[in-house]
């Protein structure tokens, strides 16, 4: 036995490192032992509390692109929200994708969720109404500006040695079309809401698209432009023969009070520039179609056909039809048609976003749902556009 060293009971000789490093592979044993039953506790402990309070769960990011059988979190978060008012589960989701965010804003207003702006937006777009043809922008500001070149830039002829004349320059017009905000407050009863059976959101978002389809189509056609859009109609009109840019140029039918001639839409269609007749389109309601459709030319043939396959426009002179049931009936000083590029010519712009707001309180045991959007529209290209107007001269 070394001077260093000890005697195990085995009679073996255990130096100082050897006992220290024995001694460190227990404390080690130990502390793995003793980890091990705290996760086991802490786990424990945290499926008693996941349990005892939901919204302690953390909630899963949900897809937007499809519909599951399974309902996503944010759309039984909003449902919830719609029946009760209960918004805890808007406020532990977070929706992917641009302007459909359920983020908490200062007044408590909430977006739409994905799912119910699709429905609205769908029946926006099924509408018959100018916004079919027209120009339409989102846009996140509180107005949209259109920049249109109005005059080309000057040219000349010259000969080899002489000196070159200055030409005309090229105007910029800024046309500035503003966003107004348009709602609706639809109300149901509590009962009804919570009524299991009833599909809230499909109600809501059909009340908000009619109210907003209907407000709308009026609005761009004939809106006065005070907290509203611009309509076609309520622009400066002019005979065309002293048309000038602001304003927007007619066509007499040749009759004080009816369209019974076609020489008048020969008139109408060529009284707009060659550039924008390629995408010319017809814009009437149905008493004016259903009078328009009688006329033939000189050899019997009527001006109208229908379309040949589904979904196809009806035509007129070989130009599409658009029926939108605002435009004014055919009578004295009346302007029931319009035809141009509309494309090119009336400007829609709005925000993507809906908000929908539940007030309880004002309209008890009833509950009002205050939704609005912004949009604007306005003409932004003043000869693209022209219109028949029912009169003599």
């Amino acid at each position: 036995m070394s001077d260093t060293g000890t005697t195990s009971r085995t009679g073996e000789d255990v130096s100082p490192v050897a006992r220290v490093s024995a001694a460190m592979a227990g404390l080690i044993g130990d502390y793995k032992a003793i980890q091990a039953e705290l996760e086991e506790k802490l786990s424990k402990q945290e499926e008693r509390l996941t349990m005892l309070d939901h919204k302690s769960a953390l909630a899963k990011r949900p897809a937007l692109s499809t519909r599951t059988e399974v309902e996503a979190p944010h759309q039984k978060a909003f449902d919830a929200y719609l029946r009760s008012g209960d918004d805890d589960g808007l406020r532990g989701i977070e929706l992917e994708g641009k302007a459909m965010s359920t983020a908490v804003n200062a007044d408590g207003g909430y977006l739409v969720d994905p799912a119910t702006s699709q429905i609205i937006k769908s029946k926006l777009e099924s509408l018959v109404s100018i916004r079919a043809i027209s120009n339409v922008v989102n846009v996140e500001a509180s107005a949209f500006d259109v920049l249109i070149d109005r005059n080309d830039t000057g040219a000349g002829w010259a000969a080899e040695t002489s000196t070159a004349a200055e030409t005309a320059t090229p105007t910029i017009e800024r046309i500035s079309i503003p966003l107004y905000e348009l709602n609706a407050m639809p109300k149901v009863s509590q009962r009804l809401l919570d009524d299991a059976a009833f599909d809230v959101e499909s109600w809501l978002a059909g009340r908000i698209a009619d109210k907003f389809i209907r407000a709308e189509a009026a609005a761009f056609i004939s809106g006065d432009g005070v907290d509203k859009p611009t309509g076609l109609l309520t622009n400066t009109i002019v005979a065309n023969a002293t048309w000038s840019w602001g304003s927007l140029g007619y066509v007499a039918s040749g009759s004080a009070s009816a369209i019974d001639d076609a020489d008048a839409l020969i008139d109408l269609v060529y009284a707009l520039d060659s550039r924008y007749r390629p995408n010319g389109t017809f814009v009437m309601n149905s008493k004016t179609a259903g009078a328009l459709r009688k006329l033939k030319d000189n050899d019997g043939r009527h001006l109208w056909a229908d379309g040949l396959a589904a979904a196809e426009p009806a035509r007129l002179m070989g130009y599409k039809v658009l029926i939108a049931e605002d435009m004014p009936d055919i009578g004295s000083n009346t302007y029931p048609i319009a035809f141009g590029d509309f494309g090119a010519g009336y400007t829609i712009a709005e925000r993507p976003d809906i908000r929908v707001l539940r007030d309880p309180f004002s309209a008890k045991p009833h509950v009002l749902f205050y939704a609005s959007k912004r949009v604007g529209g306005g003409v932004s290209d003043y000869s693209a556009i022209k219109l028949l107007r029912c009169a003599t001269s």
